[in-house]
C-alpha cells in the first residue's frame, strides 16, 4: 500500500486514501451490527417483565432490585472497560463482551427465580459493559472532532436498531413459544453475530500501517499529530489515562448530566411496555409497536443532534443537549396529563421523547471524548457510562417502587425533574469544544 505523501502537497496518495475510507467503512458498519446484538440481548428483559411477572408471580420491585444491581455492576464495568479498551485492541474486548453476553441470555431463560434473574442478569450487564468503550475509542480514533458528532449519531442508531428489532419480534417469540424463548432465540443469534464482528474489526488506523486520522484530515500538522503517535498511547499507564479522562471537571459535568439521562431514558427503555400497559391502556401488542416508534424517532433524533452539533453548532454538544432535555421533560409532562386510551396522543408524545431522548444520550459520549482527547476516549466515555448507569439503578429499583407504592404519576414526576437537572448540568458546556477544534480556531485567528 502506498503511504507516501504526493510531492509538495499534504495529501496521502489515492491508494492511501481508498484504503482508509474502506477501513472507515468497515469499521463503522461493523461497530453498528456488533452493537445492535448487544441490544438484542439486552432489551429482550423489558419486553419480557409482563410475562415473567405473570408467569411467576414476581412483583415489579423484585424486578425493579434486579435491574437496579445489573445496571450498577454495567456502569462499573464500563469504567473498568473503558481503561482496558484504551490500552487494548477493541476487536477482542467487543467481540469477547458480546458472545459472553449471549451465553449468560441462555442461562436467563433457564431461570425461574429472582436470585437467579439478578445473577445472570447482572453477569449480563457485566459483559455488555464491552460493548461501549471500544466503541468510543474506534470513533475517535477513524473520526476527526469535525465530523465525529454526525458518525457518532449514525453508530448510535445500532441502539434503536437492535432495540427495535427485539421489541418488535420478542412479543411473538412470546405469543408462540413462551417468554424463555425471548432469551434462547437472541443468544443464539449473538453467538453467532460475535464471530461476525471478530471477523470484521481491527483497531486503530495506525495498526493496520495507515496515517492517524488527524494527518488523513488534516487537522492537525504533523508536528502536532506526533503528539498522538500510536508508541505514545500504548504506553500510557493506567494513571497517566485516568488523569487525561478525570483530571476535566467538563467531563465531570457531562458526567452528572448523563446520571440524569439515564433516569428519562432508561426508565422509558426498561418500563415502557408496562408503564403503556398499565397507566396507558395500551395493550401488549400495541404497546411493543409504539416502543418501535420510540426507537425509529431516536434513531432519526440522534442523527440530528450529531449533524447540529457538528455543523451548526461547529463542535459544540452542550446546546443541542441541554435543549432536547428541556423539551423532553415538556412532553413528559403531557404524556402524564394524557388520559388513558387515547393512544395517539401518547403515540404521538412518545415519538417525540423518543426523538428527543437520544441526541443528549449520544452528544455526552462525544463531548467526554472530546475533552479528554482520543488518548483517554474510552476511560472518558466509559466514566459517564457509569454515572449514567447509576441513572439506571435509579431507573430499575427506583422506577418499580415508585410505580408500585405511589402510580405511575410519581415516576412521570421523578422523570421531569431528572430532565430539568440533566439540562442544567450540559448548559455548563455551552461554549466548550475539544481541544483540537480549539488549537485549530486559535491558529486561523
Amino acid at each position: 500500500m502506498a503511504l507516501k505523501k504526493r510531492k509538495n502537497t499534504s495529501q496521502y496518495s489515492d491508494s492511501c486514501n481508498k484504503i482508509f475510507r474502506y477501513w472507515r467503512f468497515r469499521t463503522l458498519y461493523s461497530m453498528m451490527i456488533g452493537y445492535a446484538s448487544f441490544y438484542i440481548v439486552r432489551q429482550n428483559f423489558s419486553v419480557a417483565i409482563p410475562e415473567i411477572c405473570k408467569d411467576l408471580e414476581i412483583s415489579k420491585s423484585d424486578i425493579g432490585i434486579v435491574i437496579s444491581i445489573a445496571a450498577i455492576l454495567y456502569g462499573i464495568g464500563k469504567c473498568v472497560f473503558g481503561m482496558i479498551g484504551d490500552r487494548y485492541s477493541a476487536r477482542y474486548v467487543m467481540s469477547i463482551g458480546l458472545l459472553l453476553s449471549a451465553i449468560m441470555n441462555l442461562f436467563m431463560g433457564f431461570s425461574s427465580t429472582i436470585p437467579a434473574f439478578a445473577v445472570f442478569w447482572a453477569i449480563n450487564y457485566s459483559f455488555q459493559s464491552m460493548g461501549w468503550p471500544p466503541c468510543a475509542k474506534l470513533l475517535t480514533h477513524w473520526y476527526s472532532p469535525t465530523e465525529i458528532g454526525t458518525k457518532w449519531a449514525l453508530w448510535n442508531t445500532s441502539h434503536q436498531i437492535g432495540s427495535g428489532l427485539i421489541v418488535t419480534v420478542a412479543p411473538f417469540i412470546m405469543m408462540y413459544f413462551g417468554w424463555r424463548y425471548a432469551f434462547f432465540i437472541p443468544g443464539i443469534t449473538a453467538i453467532i453475530l460475535s464471530v461476525f464482528l471478530f471477523n470484521r474489526l481491527r483497531d486503530k488506523p495506525e495498526s493496520l500501517n495507515l496515517p492517524s486520522v488527524e494527518k488523513m484530515t488534516g487537522l492537525a500538522s504533523v508536528a502536532q499529530s506526533e503528539k498522538w503517535k500510536t508508541e505514545e498511547e500504548n504506553n500510557l499507564s493506567y494513571i497517566e489515562i485516568i488523569k487525561a479522562a478525570l483530571g476535566n471537571k467538563l467531563v465531570w459535568y457531562v458526567g452528572f448530566a448523563n446520571l440524569f439521562v439515564y433516569i428519562c431514558r432508561m426508565t422509558f427503555l426498561n418500563w415502557g411496555p408496562t408503564l403503556l400497559l398499565e397507566s396507558k391502556g395500551s395493550s401488549l401488542a400495541g404497546a411493543g409497536f409504539q416502543m418501535l416508534a420510540f426507537d425509529i424517532a431516536s434513531m432519526c433524533g440522534g442523527l440530528c443532534a450529531g449533524y447540529l452539533s457538528d455543523k451548526v453548532f461547529k463542535g459544540r454538544r452542550g446546546p443541542v443537549a441541554a435543549l432536547c432535555m428541556i423539551i423532553l421533560g415538556i412532553l413528559v409532562g403531557i404524556l402524564w396529563v394524557t388520559p388513558k386510551d387515547s393512544h395517539i396522543t401518547s403515540s404521538i408524545c412518545m415519538l417525540g421523547i423518543g426523538f428527543l431522548i437520544s441526541g443528549p444520550q449520544i452528544l455526552i459520549g462525544v463531548a467526554a471524548a472530546d475533552f479528554a482527547t482520543k488518548r483517554a476516549a474510552a476511560t472518558a466515555s466509559g466514566f459517564t457510562g457509569t454515572l449514567g448507569y447509576a441513572g439506571t439503578a435509579f431507573a430499575g429499583f427506583g422506577t418499580g417502587y415508585l410505580a408500585d407504592n405511589f402510580g405511575w404519576s410519581a415516576v412521570f414526576v421523578a422523570t421531569i425533574i431528572s430532565a430539568a437537572i440533566a439540562a442544567a448540568f450540559l448548559a455548563l458546556t455551552w461554549n466548550k469544544r475539544s481541544a483540537l477544534l480549539e488549537q485549530k480556531t486559535n491558529a486561523k485567528s
